[in-house]
C-alpha cells in the first residue's frame, strides 16, 4: 500500500507575514536531503515566495530555506521556456492551473500554460533529474536564475553542459561560500540562442561571466519528441565534487529511474509507522506531518571520488571529513522532532548528532540556530536537550565525551560574542538568573532554559561518570525556583537587587518572555513540573492554573514587541485561552495534567487540539511548522506518547488517535498500539496495558517502547475518575527515580 498518497505537501503553504497556518513550503525532496525544491510564485514575496493561491509560476527553486523567517540561501530558480526571451521573473513566468499542479515528496510536475509545456521534476540527495516537454520546437530554452550576491555561469556547447556557482545567502556563512552546480542536457545546446544574463536582467553575448547575480540560458535543439532531460547536481565543495555527486546519485538513469528510487526512499521513511484507519483526512493529515518532520535538517555532508565523507564547514571555511547538517533551530525542535527521531531513526541521530559534535570542533561552540552555519536565534542553548535526549535513550554512537565538553563549555564560559554559547553566562552563574534590568529581553524564558538545559547536561555527565559536574549541574537545575513570583502565581523577570520588575501584566508579550507572555512561558520546567508544583502550592493548585489558563480569553498586549506579532494573532484566532499551540513553548501544556496525576484532562486538550486545528490543508496547521517540530507534537499525540521531558528516556501516556499503529523500530522489533473501542468519541483512556500487563503507571520507559510489543489502550467516551498517588507520575528532578 502507498503511504505517499497521504502527503500533501501544500499543507501550512496558504501563509503570510501576518498570520501563520505553518509557513512551509511544498518541497520535492529526499528525506533530509541537501536540497529541496518548490514552485515560485513570487519571487517579490522575499521568504514568503510561494503561494497555493497564486496561479503563475517564475520557476521551480533549489532551496534551502528552513524558515521564512531565517531566508534562503545557496538557491537559483530554474525555468523552461519558449518563444522571446525574458528573463526577470514577472516577465518569464506563466499561468498554471492550480489543480493540475502535482506536488509530491519524490514528484513534481506543472503544465506552462503560456508556453505549452510540461516541467517535471524528482529528487536525489542532492541531485535531482528535470524532464522538460516542450509545446513547441523553436526558441526552445531553459533559464537558470540566481539571486543576489555573486554568481559565475558557464555554458559548454560541445559538452552539452552548464556549470557554476551562486554566493546567494541570507547569513550564516564565511567569506569563501559557495554552491556549486553541474547541469548536463540530453541533447544539443545551441550557441547562437544560448547566453548570460546580468543584475538587471540584460542578455549578455557572452557564454562564460563571473558578476552580481549572473544568470543564464540556454537554447536547445530538441528531439523530435520534443522532450529533454536535464541532470542537475550540487555541491558545496567544488564544481568537481558537483560532477562526483552526479555520477553517483544519476548517473545514466532515466527520469523515471530517479522517481522510482526517490519514490523507493519515502516510502521506506514513511513506512516506519503503519496506521489502520478508515479515516481518510485523518491519515492524509497523519502521514503529511511524518512527511514534514522528514526534511530538516539538511544533509551537508557530501563523498569524495573514494567514498570518503567529506562536508564544507560553515563554521571555519574549510573542507573537512565526517558528516555535517544544517539548517535547524534547537529552541523548536528539541521538543518533538528530535525525540521522534531517537525513536524512529536511531542511526540518523547518531549521525546527525556527530555533525553537531563536528560543528563544536569546528567553530569553537555548538550551534543554536544552523543555516548553514550559525545564526544565534531564540534564547537558550537547547542542543543541550537533544545531546542528552539521545544519551539517555541509548543514542550514543557519536563521540559523546566531546559533546559534552563542547555542552559545558557554553554552560560554564561566556563567550566574547554573544552570536555563540548562553548571553549573560557570568550573571546566570553569579545570580542564578538573568536579571531582568540587565537583560532587559527574554530574561525569564533564557533563565529557565538555561536550567533545563543545566539539568540534561548533568544527565551527560552522569553518564560518563562525571560526578563533581553532575552535581554542580543537578544544583543549578533548581534555578527556575529563583523566578517564580507567589504574589502573581508566575514565572516573573527580577531585578539584581533580588525585586521583582514592576508593572506585571500576565497578558502582555515580550520584555522578559520569548514570543508570548507569563501564560505561555511559566511552566517551562519540564525537567521538574512536581517540584514547581510544590512552590505553587501542590498539585491540586498548579492544575488549578492551567484550568485557568485554558479558561482564560485568548487577549494579550503587544508589549515589547510594539506590535501585534503573528503569534498573537494566531492564539487569539483560536477558542483555547492562552494555550498558544501556534508555538513551541505551549507544547507540552496539556501534557502537564498527566504529570501533576489528571490525565483525563491531557487527553481532553490533546485530542481537541489535533481535530480542530490540524489538517493536511494549505491552511492545516495553527502556527509556525518549524523544522517538524510542530508536525513532531501531531505525530506524537497521534501514537498516545509523549516525550514531556527529552533529557528523561520516558514517555508520558496521551490518546491514541487510531484504532492501531505499528511502529516498524530500527532494531527489527515491532511496537503495536493499538486502541480497544476505538471511535471518535473515545478520547479517554480507562486503562493500559503493555504485554498483557497492567500499566499502573502514567508513563512508560523508553526502554520498554523500543523493545517492542504490544501497548493496548483501552478506551473510553467518559473521563475516568481516578486518583494517582506520585509514585504513578512521570518523571521529576525533585523525586528522584533512576533509569
Amino acid at each position: 500500500m502507498s503511504l505517499l498518497k497521504h502527503v500533501n505537501p501544500l499543507q501550512g503553504t496558504d501563509s503570510i507575514y501576518p498570520y501563520s497556518n505553518g509557513n512551509t513550503l511544498p518541497l520535492t525532496s529526499m528525506p533530509f536531503g541537501m536540497n529541496a525544491w518548490a514552485p515560485q510564485t513570487t519571487e517579490a514575496g522575499g521568504g514568503w515566495w510561494f503561494s497555493p493561491n497564486h496561479n503563475r509560476l517564475e520557476g521551480i527553486r533549489l532551496t534551502h530555506q528552513p524558515s521564512p523567517w531565517i531566508g534562503d540561501y545557496g538557491h537559483m530558480a530554474f525555468m523552461p521556456q519558449t518563444g522571446p526571451l525574458k528573463v526577470w521573473a514577472p516577465e518569464r513566468s506563466s499561468s498554471f492551473r492550480k489543480q493540475d499542479m502535482i506536488v509530491k515528496p519524490d514528484y513534481f510536475n506543472v503544465h506552462l500554460l503560456r508556453y505549452q509545456t510540461t516541467l517535471e521534476l524528482t529528487p536525489t540527495t542532492r541531485c535531482s533529474s528535470m524532464r522538460v516537454t516542450f509545446g513547441q520546437a523553436e526558441q526552445a530554452r531553459l533559464i537558470v536564475s540566481p539571486f543576489p550576491g555573486e554568481s559565475n555561469m558557464s555554458i559548454d556547447v560541445e559538452k552539452r553542459m552548464l556549470t557554476g556557482y551562486t554566493t546567494a545567502k541570507a547569513g550564516g556563512t564565511p567569506e569563501n561560500y559557495r554552491m556549486y552546480f553541474v547541469a548536463t542536457f540530453d541533447c544539443p545546446i545551441i550557441a547562437d540562442e544560448s547566453g548570460l544574463s546580468d543584475q538587471d536582467n540584460k542578455p549578455v553575448a557572452a557564454l562564460t561571466l563571473t558578476g552580481e547575480r549572473v544568470g543564464a540560458y540556454v537554447g536547445l535543439q530538441l528531439p523530435d519528441n520534443r522532450i529533454v532531460e536535464v541532470r542537475i547536481s550540487t555541491s558545496f565543495i567544488s564544481e568537481e565534487q558537483a560532477v562526483i555527486n552526479l555520477e553517483r546519485e544519476i548517473g545514466s538513469r532515466s527520469f523515471d529511474e530517479v522517481r522510482a528510487l526517490a519514490t523507493e526512499a519515502w516510502e521506506k521513511q514513511l513506512g516506519v509507522i503503519e496506521v489502520e484507519s478508515d479515516n481518510q483526512d485523518k491519515l492524509d493529515t497523519f502521514y503529511t506531518c511524518l512527511y514534514r518532520t522528514s526534511l530538516y535538517p539538511h544533509t551537508t555532508h557530501e563523498y569524495d571520488a573514494h567514498g570518503n565523507q567529506i562536508h564544507y564547514s560553515p563554521y571555519n571555511g574549510m573542507i573537512e571529513t565526517g558528516p555535517m547538517f544544517a539548517d535547524i533551530g534547537f529552541w523548536d525542535t528539541y521538543r518533538t522532532s528530535f525525540p521522534l527521531y531517537n525513536l524512529l531513526y536511531p542511526s540518523f541521530m547518531n549521525e546527525m548528532m556527530q555533525g553537531w559534535v563536528n560543528a563544536y570542533k569546528e567553530g569553537g561552540w555548538m550551534p543554536k540556530w544552523s543555516s548553514p552555519g550559525e545564526r544565534s536565534m531564540m534564547p537558550g542553548t537547547l542542543i543541550d536537550v537533544s545531546f542528552a535526549d539521545s544519551v539517555a535513550k541509548g543514542v550514543t554512537g557519536f563521540d559523546v565525551e566531546k559533546a559534552f565538553e563542547g555542552l559545558l563549555k557554553h554552560a560554564m564560559t561566556a563567550a566574547a560574542d554573544n552570536r555563540y554559547g548562553r548571553k549573560g553566562t557570568a550573571e546566570y552563574v553569579k545570580y542564578g538568573y538573568l536579571p531582568a534590568d540587565v537583560h532587559t529581553h527574554e530574561s525569564v524564558c533564557s533563565t529557565l532554559d538555561y536550567a533545563y538545559g543545566d539539568f540534561c547536561i548533568g544527565q551527560i555527565a552522569k553518564y560518563l561518570g562525571r560526578d563533581e559536574e553532575y552535581a554542580q549541574l543537578m544544583e543549578r537545575a533548581e534555578n527556575y525556583k529563583k523566578l517564580y513570583d507567589p504574589s502573581v502565581g508566575f514565572m516573573r523577570g527580577r531585578l539584581q537587587d533580588g525585586s521583582w520588575l514592576p508593572h506585571f501584566d500576565a497578558t502582555e508579550w515580550g520584555g522578559a518572555y520569548c514570543e508570548g507572555g507569563a501564560w505561555q512561558s511559566s511552566w517551562a520546567v519540564q525537567h521538574d513540573l512536581l517540584g514547581l508544583s510544590d512552590i505553587i502550592g501542590g498539585r491540586e493548585s498548579f492544575k488549578q492554573r492551567i484550568d485557568e489558563l485554558f479558561a482564560a480569553a485568548p487577549e494579550f498586549k503587544v508589549g515589547s514587541y510594539g506590535f501585534e506579532i503573528h503569534e498573537m494573532s494566531e492564539m487569539a484566532a483560536v477558542d483555547f485561552g492562552q494555550f498558544a499551540i501556534s508555538n513551541q513553548p505551549s507544547f507540552h501544556i496539556p501534557y502537564i495534567y498527566t504529570a501533576l496525576g489528571y490525565p483525563a484532562l491531557t487527553q481532553y486538550w490533546v485530542r481537541k487540539t489535533m481535530d480542530e486545528l490540524f489538517s493536511s490543508r494549505p491552511d492545516g496547521l495553527p502556527g509556525d511548522e518549524d523544522n517538524g517540530s510542530l508536525t513532531g507534537w501531531y505525530v506524537f499525540g497521534a501514537m498516545g506518547l509523549y516525550p514531556l521531558s527529552p533529557g528523561v528516556p520516558e514517555y508520558v501516556i496521551g490518546t491514541p488517535l487510531f484504532k492501531k499503529m505499528t511502529l516498524n523500530l530500527e532494531n527489527g522489533k515491532q511496537l503495536i498500539i493499538h486502541a480497544d473501542n476505538h471511535s471518535d468519541a473515545a478520547n479517554y483512556v480507562a486503562g493500559v496495558e503493555m504485554n498483557g500487563e497492567v500499566v499502573s503507571n502514567l508513563y512508560v520507559s523508553h526502554e520498554l517502547v523500543k523493545n517492542g510489543g504490544e501497548l493496548r489502550f483501552n478506551m473510553t467516551e467518559t473521563a475516568p475518575t481516578v486518583s494517582y498517588d506520585e509514585s504513578a507520575l512521570p518523571y521529576a528532578m525533585s523525586r528522584p527515580r533512576s533509569y
